[in-house]
């Protein structure tokens, strides 16, 4: 099973760089998008459905044009589950989850915390949703959150840690929960394959971040402890262009 996930920065803008040829071209079973700043009823779904994901399920922000989650699948899911029933959570809609048979995939958008009072809201998410996942962990225990968490873990993970130290999405808060949400039984897919530095999934749009490659790498696969030894592959396609971030992928077996 082959697994993206995409923060697009708006899916018609990515729709009009070419989207869809890509899509084809990579040919995911399933692939997990944040950021798709449209509402469902806004898009041409026949697009997604020619090129082969007749499955497509849109979990959008109530404020227009800004947020929102999707899963594309090419195959029926068992189950999709809208959000995760905590209010201050769902209004800006951050998770969708599809359940197949053997395995549950969710894509996730958490806050940035670029100002003081979005760096609060984003915190308390973080403890919210790590309480929701210890919860649904013991109903589905074969779980891959895939989405963009806005948080480098380590040093590696970033190209100026000493830079950055004082900026959010490398706060020393921010990158504790993380290794405390992994602790609570998931693999960074990523790193488990991979340990070598410079592989980055963001660029700032500004002072040619892209093409020095200056990135952080914010946008992963968790996978559930159970299914680590499952993870065949994991990387990530700096070449596909369509947002400020990438795709990032996993196969598993």
């Amino acid at each position: 099973m082959k697994i993206i996930s995409y923060n697009v920065n708006g899916i018609r803008a990515a729709l009009n760089k070419g989207f869809i040829d890509w899509l084809v071209a990579a040919n995911p079973d399933v692939i997990c998008l944040q950021e798709i700043k449209a509402q469902k009823e806004q898009l041409d779904l026949s697009l997604f459905e020619n090129a082969g994901y007749n499955y497509h399920y849109w979990f959008s922000a109530e404020k227009k044009g800004y947020s929102g989650v999707a899963v594309l699948s090419k195959t029926r899911p068992d189950k999709v589950v809208y959000g995760t029933g905590i209010e201050a959570m769902d209004y800006e809609g951050r998770n969708l989850r599809v359940d197949f048979a053997n395995v549950s995939i969710m894509s996730l958008y958490l806050p940035s915390g670029t100002n003081d009072n979005r760096l609060e809201f984003k915190l308390t998410y973080m403890a919210q949703f790590q309480n929701y996942v210890n919860n649904l962990k013991k109903e589905l225990p074969n779980l891959i959150i895939c989405g963009d968490y806005n948080i480098c873990h380590t040093e590696i993970d970033i190209h100026n840690p000493v830079q950055n130290k004082d900026t959010s999405g490398f706060l020393p808060v921010e990158r504790n929960w993380l290794g405390n949400f992994i602790d609570s039984g998931f693999t960074d897919s990523f790193r488990h394959l991979n340990k070598d530095p410079h592989h980055y999934s963001w660029w700032s749009y500004r002072a040619n971040a892209r093409n020095n490659n200056k990135g952080w790498r914010i946008d992963y696969h968790m996978v559930s402890n159970e299914m680590k030894d499952n993870i065949k592959r994991a990387y990530i396609l700096p070449e596909a262009k369509h947002s400020d971030h990438c795709p990032v992928v996993i196969e598993i077996d």
